[in-house]
């Protein structure tokens, strides 16, 4: 019987299948991968690799700068004022102290920094609302995205228009139900009153608010609608929040449309001929 390989021994199946040392050694060479399959399998890792924290802010700075022309210079100011703020309250208040000088001046740099931060967070934010707006699901995704915590919301609408691909969304939040239409308001006006008779037959005390999204000139920007429906008065508390989306989430799923067709509960055999 020929011997097993050291520190692995090879009994019961290993040893029916491979027969001997040699067949074992012989089968681990051919499944072994070659070198330059192993470099070409690393070098495709570290270029798929995510990009570094300092890569992201400046790639997201480059977005910014190409779709707000006001973004420069409202990051400078951004960061100068509490710099120079800094700098003033250390001639001033420190005096001849060198180390509350040093100070105050680290602390207006990081201030600076802290506001540039601020900044271009919401100025890359409302360049990329700029860039979906107008399209299909816009809506969705600050639905889903940008609004605060309180709010029970979903990126598919309530209603959609097949033809047209307006849509109704429905957000429940303190301040009651909010309708959103996404569109022009002369196309999506009929679907939001559906929709509102709806939610006022089923919860007739609960407030609701209706919001346009579209190409009219009254109609609230895509970047500003988090803020809108954020600025509405608190009308129902959080258990009612949670009763509410359970609620009119119960509608949607008791509400579905029968699909067209033919009823196969009365359909009849033909007669024979």
């Amino acid at each position: 019987m020929p011997p097993s390989l050291p520190g692995w021994p090879v009994r019961g199946r290993v040893r029916e299948q491979f027969g001997d040392r040699r067949a074992v050694i012989r089968h681990v060479e051919e499944l072994s991968i070659p070198a330059a399959i192993l470099e070409d399998m690393a070098r495709t890792t570290e270029s798929t690799s995510e990009p570094g924290r300092l890569r992201q802010m400046w790639q997201v700075f480059q977005m910014t700068r190409r779709y707000d022309k006001l973004a420069i210079w409202l990051l400078a100011i951004a960061f100068v004022v509490p710099v120079v703020l800094g700098i003033v309250l250390a001639r001033v208040l420190s005096g001849d102290n060198v180390f509350g000088l040093v100070l105050y001046i680290v602390a207006g740099v990081a201030a600076g920094v802290l506001a540039f931060l601020i900044v271009l967070g919401r100025r890359a934010e409302r360049a990329a609302y700029t860039q979906i707006s107008g399209t299909p699901g816009a809506v969705g995704t600050v639905l889903k995205n940008s609004l605060r915590r309180g709010w029970r919301a979903s990126e598919m609408p309530v209603q959609v228009s097949p033809r047209t691909q307006d849509a109704v969304y429905r957000a429940v939040g303190r301040p009651g139900v909010v309708l959103i239409g996404e569109g022009p308001r002369a196309r999506t006006q009929r679907m939001i009153e559906e929709e509102r008779r709806t939610v006022a037959r089923m919860l007739p005390t609960v407030p609701v608010h209706v919001l346009h999204v579209g190409p009219d000139e009254d109609a609230v920007p895509l970047y500003r609608l988090a803020r809108r429906m954020n600025g509405f008065k608190p009308a129902i508390n959080k258990a009612e929040v949670l009763a509410v989306s359970n609620r009119l989430s119960s509608l949607g799923r008791n509400g579905l449309p029968i699909p067209k067709g033919v009823d196969p509960t009365r359909v009849r055999a033909p007669r024979p001929r």
